[in-house]
């Protein structure tokens, strides 16, 4: 039995070599740098092919050499750097590092024990896999352009350009998941594996909230926005409002509000049992509207409220008249204050609300420095620079922060001595066949999954793809309302067992302890005082359990305490306050939300999975195990990484910004061709080749980057995307791709869960139709297909349970009779249902 010992990074003694470029493999090596792994990273000897000072974050911590591999003898130093490594990384092209003999065939035939994770633009399955995998290529190929809110619907914007690198950073996260998970199960088989993470692939998981769609979900479900698009729709009618018209349309606990010094307040406070009513007392305006505010229970079908009420404070949204009222009463109040005034308000009484800020105020913000999510480091290269700490981390370690980045070749003696000394560490005997396919590699493994919303149940969720048994469990009174519990839930909480208990009784507590013991991981999100007042801090977890990993997600914390680390906060908070609404929306007065739903929670559920089973990695290679750490905070920085740095000196902070921005520069932007939107990409050094080709033959390729796009816009609009596919395709590192739409995708990509297994890891870009879900409805969701392993194997999680529907079966296999579970229904201590009737989702 494992006991507590002094914090250790858990991939201590383990070697991965990085080989990738620009962010999506250093990314994923970065992660697993932050949890003790050393990171040696191989670069050309010219450099990184991004020259950024962004390179020096996601490179902290690592060690470097230079290798030129079109030269033979630095080719067999690569590979003798790979027969010394436990994980490779690499995100070029399909098929690219076979052909120096790196690839993954040749590298674990020398060294079987090896994890390779290949992180390509396209799958090997797909079509395009030579395609060169630009962001912008990829985001266009699989929807991220064309569904990037609602409001960029309703203004009529497509497509809608983002700078942000989605698919990079999704499918780092993702990568080092599966890195976990095969390390996780080589603990046993002593064999490696081959992993294939497709950046595609890993967007649609990342933006599933994209592609979900239930069959004929009720109207009381639907936001103002959505009914209006959907009447537009109906009546063919333009999608042309402003953004000052499309405020009135926002819920007023959803919507940023003009303060007194001018700047804009984000008010995120839906959904929730009690937040909601908070504000309204913070804001002085509860006494002004609780007599006749509608509170009826949220859970309780639409058909039994009374006459005339359309809506409940409790449940997102509220109705057009109510929005209208408390929204115009929030205008006014809003004005008597700072924004950073009412964040400190919104903080001191436990709700989430963020004052809103450019990245660069983020950056250089108290709790940013003394929480460490921001750090101060000396570059080789760019001098002293402000950068993010780390991702993920164990609770309690003192690991080398700041660390910076190495300046280019700085420890090729280190390295090269080191291969000269190099024995293989010592693994467990094989204990199956090296050609045995077919496992799950999380099997026998137990998650207690105490969480909400969407960050923290993607850990249970994701895990359970592997092979985990995961419980879920949640009070008698929900926390927040249906359509957050359940129609989120419909993607958060597939593959788990759900059960319903008050944890503040003691017979409550008893029935936690008892799945404590029984389980291997126990996940939650919220701050440590919320996790103790749910008898849930990490020293009795360990008293229970020994043996259990715990891993915990909050909104903003670091390594450190800082003056908002115990704060509240949702995706949309954290969007606000370091900079994404505003660089999305275009400037300070006019922040928008990015995506729909889950842009930072996604990624930090995925790293959060990969922290929960490196620690259970930790607990087989040591017997010891510690708490392990991500916030909202750290996730949405990864996410901006090209932006989030500063130094003395630095350009202003003008990236690709608002509504109207359609790429980086002329060479890498959207494009109208005669058939529709199509995205070019490629790097501005390689303008020479396209001014070669005779479609381009009146195109100035020196003219300002303005006129080049006007140019270009003229010539690419004359042809179609198909035309520009066969001009360009292979000129340099060019890349032509249609923009496509989500729905257009899910047309020719969506399987029928009835139909047989769905066929994970066999084809790529796939969606899947539950048309026999609990729920009674259709659902539409994107499918765990990103992670596709050559040993291992993934399966299809079981969709989301009706809350409560198995509180029966959970505390029979804890040992308590039928007698025991009538007299705890009796006590209101369990319950089996939400709803009055066990209805899956109230109408």
């Amino acid at each position: 039995m494992t006991g507590y010992s002094p914090p250790q990074e858990p991939l201590t003694g383990l070697r991965v070599i990085d080989f990738g470029q620009y962010v999506a493999g250093p990314a994923a090596a970065m992660l697993l740098g932050d949890l003790g792994a050393e990171i040696i990273r191989v670069d050309p000897p010219s450099g990184p092919m991004w020259d950024s000072p962004a390179v020096s974050a996601l490179n902290r911590g690592k060690k470097s050499i230079t290798l030129d591999l079109d030269n033979v003898d630095d080719v067999e130093i690569a590979r003798s750097l790979i027969d010394s490594a436990d994980v490779v990384i690499e995100n070029f092209r399909p098929g690219v590092m076979d052909r120096m003999g790196l690839g993954p065939g040749a590298s674990r035939t020398r060294n079987p024990a090896l994890v390779y994770l290949s992180l390509p633009g396209f799958s090997s399955l797909d079509p395009r896999r030579d395609t060169p995998g630009w962001e912008a290529v990829v985001l266009a190929a699989t929807g991220g352009f064309t569904d990037m809110g609602l409001n960029r619907v309703l203004m009529g914007i497509n497509p809608s350009y983002t700078p942000l690198p989605l698919a990079s950073s999704y499918a780092a996260a993702l990568g080092a998941v599966a890195v976990a998970v095969a390390l996780f199960e080589r603990e046993v088989s002593g064999i490696g594996d081959t992993v294939e993470v497709s950046l595609a692939d890993a967007v649609l998981e990342g933006l599933a909230y994209n592609s979900l769609r239930v069959q004929d979900l009720p109207r009381r479900y639907l936001s103002l926005r959505e009914v209006e698009i959907d009447t537009r729709r109906c009546e063919s009618a333009r999608m042309d409002m402003s953004y000052d018209e499309l405020q009135e349309l926002l819920d007023p606990f959803y919507r940023s509000y003009e303060c007194a010094d001018g700047r804009m307040f984000y008010n995120c406070c839906p959904a929730h049992r009690t937040h909601a009513i908070t504000a309204l007392k913070v804001l002085g305006l509860w006494d002004e509207v609780k007599n006749n505010i509608p509170l009826v229970d949220p859970y309780t079908d639409t058909e039994s409220w009374p006459d005339g009420q359309d809506c409940t404070l409790l449940a997102y949204p509220l109705s057009q008249s109510w929005s209208t009222r408390l929204g115009n009463a929030m205008k006014r109040v809003f004005l008597s204050r700072s924004s950073y005034e009412w964040e400190r308000l919104f903080d001191q009484a436990s709700i989430p609300g963020a004052a809103h800020r450019t990245s660069s105020e983020w950056m250089h913000s108290d709790h940013a420095h003394s929480s460490g999510l921001m750090v101060e480091v000396d570059d080789p290269v760019y001098g002293r620079l402000l950068r993010p700490g780390p991702v993920v981390w164990v609770e309690g370690t003192a690991p080398s922060w700041p660390s910076s980045a190495p300046a280019l070749d700085e420890h090729r003696e280190e390295i090269l001595r080191s291969l000269r000394s190099h024995r293989p560490r010592p693994l467990p005997p094989p204990s199956e066949d090296p050609e045995h396919r077919g496992g799950l590699p999380l099997d026998g493994i137990r998650v207690l999954d105490i969480t909400n919303v969407i960050a923290g149940p993607t850990i249970g969720s994701t895990l359970a793809r592997f092979g985990a048994e995961v419980i879920k469990i949640d009070p008698l009174t929900p926390t927040f309302d249906p359509y957050h519990n359940i129609v989120v839930g419909l993607q958060a909480n597939r593959g788990k067992q759900s059960l319903l208990a008050d944890l503040k009784t003691a017979p409550g507590q008893k029935i936690l302890e008892s799945l404590i013991a029984a389980s291997n991981v126990v996940t939650f999100n919220g701050s440590i005082t919320q996790m103790a007042s749910l008898g849930l801090d990490p020293q009795r977890i360990n008293t229970v359990n020994p043996d259990a990993v715990v891993v915990r997600v909050d909104a903003y914390g670091g390594l450190r305490e800082g003056p908002r680390s115990h704060v509240p906060g949702y995706d949309d908070n954290v969007q606000a306050c370091t900079g994404i609404m505003t660089r999305f929306g275009g400037s300070p007065n006019t922040p928008e939300e990015h995506a729909h739903l889950g842009t930072i929670d996604a990624l930090a559920g995925f790293c959060a999975t990969a922290a929960a089973v490196v620690a259970l990695v930790q607990q087989r290679r040591t017997d010891t195990h510690h708490t392990t750490r991500v916030s909202l905070a750290a996730a949405g920085q990864l996410l901006q990484i090209p932006f989030m740095y500063d130094r003395p000196g630095r350009a202003p902070f003008d990236e690709p910004h608002g509504r109207n921005t359609l790429g980086e520069h002329a060479l890498y932007r959207c494009y109208h061709a005669a058939d529709g939107w199509l995205v070019l990409a490629g790097r501005i050094a390689d303008a020479p080749l396209l001014a070669r080709l005779p479609a381009f033959a009146d195109v100035n390729f020196t003219a300002p980057d303005s006129e080049l796009s006007e140019h270009l816009a003229a010539v690419l609009r004359r042809q179609p995307i198909d035309h520009w596919h066969q001009v360009i395709d292979g000129v340099g590192a060019f890349a032509i791709q249609r923009i496509e739409d989500v729905a257009d995708l899910k047309t020719t990509n969506t399987v029928d869960e009835s139909a047989g297994p769905v066929p994970l890891g066999e084809r790529p870009l796939l969606f899947v139709r539950h048309d026999d879900h609990p729920c009674g409805r259709w659902v539409d969701i994107a499918a765990p297909n990103a992670i596709r392993f050559d040993r291992s194997t993934v399966r299809m999680p079981s969709p989301a349970p009706r809350y409560g529907e198995h509180t029966h079966q959970v505390l029979t296999s804890l040992g308590y009779s039928d007698s025991d579970i009538s007299t705890l229904t009796d006590l209101g201590i369990v319950t089996d249902r939400w709803t009055p009737d066990r209805t899956y989702l109230p109408t």
